[in-house]
C-alpha cells in the first residue's frame, strides 16, 4: 500500500502546474557583471501550443539584447529606467529595453524549447536582491501568466504561476 501512495505522489507532483513552470537556467548572477538568460518554457497550455512569450525585464537589468529565434517575431519595447544605472566606463543608462516579446512560432505542448537574451547588472544593485522575469506565455488556446512574486517570508513554491527570479550575488574583482 505505501508503494501505491508514494507512486501516486510522484504522479501528482510531477502533473501540477508548480512542476513546470517558466525558469530562468542560471538562477544566480554577481552584482556588477553580464548576464545572459535563458528563458525554458517546459510545455504549452493543457495540450495547446506556445504561439507568444512576453518577459518584462527588471529594473537593474541593462543594455539587454534578446536573441532571435528563426521562425518567430522578435520585438522589444524600451522605456525609461527607474533611476540611472552607471555601464562601461561609468557612462549612465537612463533608458532601454523593458519587455521582449517572441511570436509567431508554434511549439508544440510536447516540446521544450528556450528563449535567450542578454544584459548587464548595474553595479548599483545590492547582493542578496532577487529579480523578478514576469513571463506571459500565450497559446493557440489559453495563457499562463508566469508573473506571481512572493510576498515577504515566502517563496516561489508559495505560488501558483511564479515569476522566473535571479538572486544576486556579490561581484568578485573589478567591475566593468
Amino acid at each position: 500500500m505505501k508503494g501505491l501512495v508514494l507512486i501516486g505522489a510522484l504522479a501528482a507532483a510531477f502533473t501540477t502546474p508548480a512542476a513546470a513552470h517558466v525558469t530562468l537556467e542560471t538562477a544566480e548572477a554577481k552584482v556588477g557583471s553580464h548576464y545572459k538568460a535563458v528563458l525554458r518554457l517546459p510545455h504549452g497550455c493543457e495540450g495547446n501550443a506556445t504561439v507568444a512569450v512576453r518577459v518584462k525585464i527588471p529594473d537593474g537589468l541593462i543594455a539587454v539584447k534578446p536573441m532571435p529565434k528563426p521562425g518567430w517575431t522578435l520585438a522589444t519595447t524600451t522605456a525609461k529606467y527607474g533611476q540611472p544605472y552607471s555601464f562601461l566606463h561609468n557612462a549612465k543608462h537612463t533608458e532601454g529595453v523593458t519587455e521582449i516579446s517572441w511570436s509567431g512560432g508554434k511549439l508544440p505542448d510536447a516540446w521544450y524549447d528556450e528563449f535567450v537574451f542578454q544584459g548587464f547588472i548595474a553595479g548599483e544593485l545590492k547582493p542578496g536582491e532577487t529579480l523578478y522575469f514576469p513571463v506571459v506565455q500565450e497559446c493557440e488556446k489559453g495563457v499562463h501568466r508566469w508573473i506571481e512574486i512572493p510576498e515577504a517570508g515566502k517563496t516561489r513554491g508559495d505560488t501558483r504561476e511564479p515569476a522566473p527570479s535571479l538572486k544576486l550575488v556579490p561581484a568578485s574583482g573589478p567591475r566593468h
